[in-house]
C-alpha cells in the first residue's frame, strides 16, 4: 500500500510556489490564461505585459522542477490588428535566458473543431504544447504513449528494396535517414509530436477547459506512479484528476476561490493508500 496525496493550494502560483520544496516535482503540466483572454475570471493579460506577468512565475517552476524533470506549457497566441501576436515567441527566448532548455515544441490538433473563418485567416484547430526542462538528461517513457502501426506496414514491408534494408539518407539532402525494415513484425511505433485530442464541449465548470487525454498523454510520457505532477493554474482540476487516476501524487494551485471549493467538494480526502502490485513476467501455460 502506498499513499497518493492529491493537493489543491488557493491563492497566487508564484507566491504559493515558493512554499514548495526545491527540486520536488517530476512534471510540471499547465495551461495559463492566454493574452486577453478570461477577463471576467483571470483579469486578462495583455500581450505586451504577457512576459513580465509570466516570469516570476517560470522563476519559482524552475527552482521546484526537478533536475530529470520537464515542464509543459500549454499556450497559444492571438490576433491582433491583422497579424499574429508574438507574445509566445517572446515568452520562449525569455524562458531559455531565464535557464530553461526549449526541449520540444507539441502540436495538440483540436481534431472536433468546428468549420469558421475571419477576412484574412482560418479558425485556429490547434495550440502548442512547449517542452521545457531543466538539462538534457531528463526521464522520459517514451514505450509508454507508443500507437498501433497502422495499415501502412502491411503493404510498404512486404517487399523490401536494398536500400530498405539499411539507413538510407534522404535524396532531398536533408540529413535525414530512415532503415524501413527496423519495422518488420512490430506492432507498435512511436507517435509523432501533433497530439490528436477533441476539445471538452459545454463544460460549465470552468472558462477554458482542456480534454484530459491531453495531461494524460504527458503523464504517461514523463512520470511513473507515485511520481509529483504540479498545475499552476489548476483550473477546475483536470490535471489533478488525471493525476490521481494514473497513482500520481499532484499539487494544484488555483487563484479563485470558486474552483478550489468546487475540486475540495469532489475530492473530500486529501490522500488515499493504493495498492501497489509489483510488475511481474507471466508465464504462458501449455496445453496437452
Amino acid at each position: 500500500m502506498k499513499e497518493i496525496t492529491t493537493k489543491i493550494i488557493q491563492g497566487d502560483c508564484k507566491d504559493v510556489l515558493k512554499t514548495i520544496e526545491e527540486n520536488s516535482i517530476d512534471l510540471i503540466f499547465t495551461s495559463p490564461p492566454y493574452a486577453d483572454r478570461r477577463e471576467k475570471t483571470y483579469g486578462g493579460i495583455k500581450p505586451e505585459k504577457y512576459v513580465e506577468w509570466f516570469l516570476p512565475t517560470s522563476t519559482e517552476l524552475l527552482r521546484v522542477l526537478k533536475e530529470t524533470g520537464t515542464f509543459i506549457l500549454n499556450i497559444k497566441e492571438k490576433a491582433e490588428n491583422g497579424e499574429r501576436h508574438t507574445y509566445v515567441l517572446e515568452l520562449i527566448l525569455a524562458l531559455r535566458k531565464q535557464g530553461w532548455l526549449w526541449t520540444e515544441e507539441f502540436i495538440w490538433h483540436k481534431k472536433n473543431c468546428y468549420p469558421g473563418k475571419w477576412p484574412n485567416r482560418f479558425r485556429d484547430a490547434w495550440e502548442r504544447c512547449l517542452q521545457f526542462n531543466k538539462t538534457k538528461r531528463f526521464k522520459m517513457y517514451q514505450e509508454e504513449v507508443m500507437i498501433p502501426v497502422g495499415e501502412w506496414a502491411s503493404g510498404r514491408l512486404k517487399n523490401l528494396s536494398e536500400t530498405d534494408k539499411i539507413r538510407d539518407n534522404s535524396r532531398s539532402g536533408s540529413g535525414f535517414g530512415k532503415n524501413v525494415s527496423n519495422w518488420i513484425n512490430r506492432d507498435r511505433v512511436y507517435p509523432t509530436n501533433v497530439l490528436h485530442f477533441a476539445t471538452v464541449c459545454n463544460n460549465k465548470s470552468h472558462s477554458a477547459p482542456f480534454p484530459e487525454e491531453l495531461p494524460e498523454w504527458f503523464v504517461k510520457l514523463f512520470t511513473k506512479d507515485h511520481d509529483w505532477v504540479l498545475d499552476p493554474f489548476a483550473g477546475s482540476g483536470t490535471t489533478l484528476n488525471v493525476a490521481k487516476l494514473m497513482h500520481r501524487n499532484s499539487i494544484g494551485i488555483e487563484i479563485l476561490s470558486e474552483y478550489v471549493e468546487m475540486f475540495k467538494k469532489n475530492h473530500q480526502t486529501e490522500k488515499e493508500f493504493v495498492l501497489f502490485e509489483p510488475k511481474v513476467k507471466y508465464g504462458s501455460i501449455k496445453s496437452k
